[in-house]
């Protein structure tokens, strides 16, 4: 497993970013996923083969529930 860490901007409150990380743990590949409102930080694990796919995965459950909030990929 890898962690990866990612800035996450537009979230409005804490209450917000809890109800996107309880959505974000229900993708099967991830594992520890945690977002912090207040540092703006995204962090999950994956495997390396499955990086691509989650963040996709990852993507599609932020724009689904939050559609203002954008994920910066390095």
């Amino acid at each position: 497993m890898s962690k990866y860490k990612f800035k996450i901007k537009g979230l409005d409150c804490a209450s917000c970013a809890n109800e996107l990380e309880n959505a974000l743990q229900k993708i099967d590949i991830i594992e520890n996923v945690s977002i912090s409102f207040m540092t703006e930080k995204l962090v999950f694990e994956c495997t390396e083969e499955n990086y691509e796919l989650a963040l996709k995965e990852i993507k599609r459950v932020v724009n689904k529930e939050e559609p203002d909030v954008i994920i910066e990929v390095n």
